[in-house]
């Protein structure tokens, strides 16, 4: 197989890594040979990300030897990796917004570096990897693909021999990631090695010769994607085969449930996007995607949907034809609205908050959970339970802390304790975001169900394989504006990327100036 002739670029034998009692690497062995895509593939807590920072330098393992090239290496800081060959592209961008391109690259490089230099070696590498990067241009000007663009560069210019990348194509538009892909493709060309981690399996099976899966810290098979379906190495992830979500027939959309007209709002953030002229329409019967690269607006979107932030104009937003632009979260809750935000941890629920307590700070108006000032707990801990029981939730304890489950059983639980309200109007950002495939899947599912049975499900994601999942409607949102919907079964990822980069077809943009 190609790539996996002579000795590996890296390889780790008997990697362990303890915190406290808990076991999060349990004697990982693992090879990278040069010239090969590797993937490491897992559900959420399955150790990738403790394996790679082991590898980059940022832990030491508790047990277990690297070998750089043969020869056994302690790697006791990121600049002990990077001398070794190893450079990594973090998922979450380490930029600072007010310097320039070239500003953020001189960042991490020698002090010795000359600056009128610098500038000159970026223009050639970007150039030669196809990383089109203006060195002047401030990074809070730039679009999520070119701020990756810096990351890899970054990297690049360290003149690397592996390469980690981490989730390298979650906020890209599909013309982004393969392009990505083109540049990934040229580095194993040069021999270079690329250690790929991703739970998108179909970009797994693009790029990757091989692939190694990790359960709960444990190596549990290796395979080869491309002679693998998704599906098939989803199931060797979560050790089971779990069911495909059932989207039953056409939606046969309703009366309209949420109405949006010219409504813009500036953003509160330095940085942030204004909300600028923007309409929709979420009918009954029927969910409604909103795509969008992230940072186009989609923040501010769903705190003006969700009465967070208010409007001066009552009419700009209407819930079953209610104006309710100057009303807050709890009086949009009471007209049969329900609203799931993209942060678990914090926003959606209080992280040393009980399970229990956590069902009373979204339902204390609107289920029960308090009689003239007084919190129900009797009733608000049964409703706990229901939640848990009807979205299999895993927990330790009868009613713990919010901040011991995991990321996808919390956002279980978060999406239940909405959805069983019957709500008339859902609307979600991120629904499954870093949440692992059998989790996805029955979140997905619930959001399906809950619009069929007559709700109007509103989705933001950036996630296009799950809008065009179970959408029935995607628009996008591209600078704060909105573009018209397009039926999801009539159009392609390719089309509402174009969107995504700006690139706004006239009928699309026809309602969004």
């Amino acid at each position: 197989m190609m790539g996996q002739e002579g000795v590996p670029i890296v390889s780790l034998r008997g990697i362990v890594k303890k915190f406290g009692d808990f076991t999060a690497n349990d004697h990982i062995d693992l090879d990278v040979y040069g010239g090969e895509a590797h993937a490491l593939i897992g559900e959420n807590g399955a150790g990738k990300s403790t394996l790679m920072k082991i590898l980059y330098g940022l832990l030491e393992p508790t047990e277990g030897t690297i070998a750089i090239d043969g020869t056994p290496t302690i790697l006791n800081g990121p600049e002990a990796a990077r001398r070794c060959g190893i450079g990594m592209v973090f998922q979450h961008f380490s930029l600072f917004e007010n310097l320039t391109v070239a500003e953020n690259v001189a960042l991490v490089l020698p002090r010795s570096e000359n600056m009128k230099g610098l500038t000159e070696r970026i223009r050639e590498t970007a150039a030669r990897y196809r990383l089109a990067l203006e060195p002047d241009r401030e990074v809070w000007t730039l679009s999520a693909g070119e701020r990756q663009r810096i990351e890899i560069l970054r990297c690049l210019l360290q003149n690397p021999r592996l390469v980690i990348l981490d989730e390298p194509t979650s906020v890209l538009t599909p013309q982004e990631a393969e392009s990505l892909f083109e540049t990934l493709d040229r580095l194993k060309s040069e021999g270079r090695a690329l250690l790929y981690i991703s739970h998108k399996l179909d970009e797994v099976k693009r790029l990757c010769e091989r692939a190694t899966i990790l359960r709960l810290g444990k190596v549990v098979g290796t395979c080869e994607p491309r002679s693998e379906s998704a599906r098939s190495m989803a199931a060797l992830m979560v050790g089971m085969q779990f069911a495909d979500v059932q989207v039953s027939g056409e939606a046969q959309p309703g009366a309209e449930r949420l109405s949006v007209d010219d409504l813009s709002l500036a953003s509160e953030e330095m940085h942030g996007t204004d909300l600028s002229h923007v309409r929709l329409r979420a009918r009954a019967g029927e969910i409604l995607g909103i795509a969008g690269v992230a940072g186009n607006g989609q923040s501010e979107l769903f705190a003006a949907l969700s009465g967070e932030r208010t409007v001066a104009d009552d009419n700009a937003i209407r819930i079953d034809g209610r104006p309710v632009g100057r009303s807050g979260i709890t009086e949009r809750r009471l007209t049969g609205a329900a609203f799931i935000p993209e942060e678990r941890n914090g926003h959606a629920a209080a992280p040393n908050f009980a399970l229990s307590e956590n069902v009373v700070l979204s339902r204390h108006s609107t289920g029960g959970m308090q009689t003239s000032g007084f919190i129900l707990f009797d009733a608000a801990r049964a409703m706990a339970q229901t939640i848990i029981k009807s979205y299999d939730v895993r927990k330790a304890g009868p009613d713990p802390a919010a901040r011991t489950l995991s990321g996808g059983n919390l956002q279980k639980f978060v999406v239940g304790r909405e959805i069983l309200r019957q709500p008339g109007l859902l609307i979600v950002n991120q629904p499954t975001w870093g949440v692992d495939a059998a989790a996805s899947a029955a979140i997905r599912q619930a959001l399906v169900d809950l619009s069929r049975s007559g709700a109007a499900v509103v989705i933001i994601s950036q996630d296009l394989d799950e809008l065009f999942e179970i959408c029935d409607q995607i628009s996008v949102i591209h600078d704060g504006k909105l573009s018209e919907p397009l039926a999801a079964r009539n159009t392609t990822r390719e089309e509402v990327g174009l969107i995504m980069a700006g690139t706004m077809p006239e009928a699309a943009s026809a309602h969004a100036h």
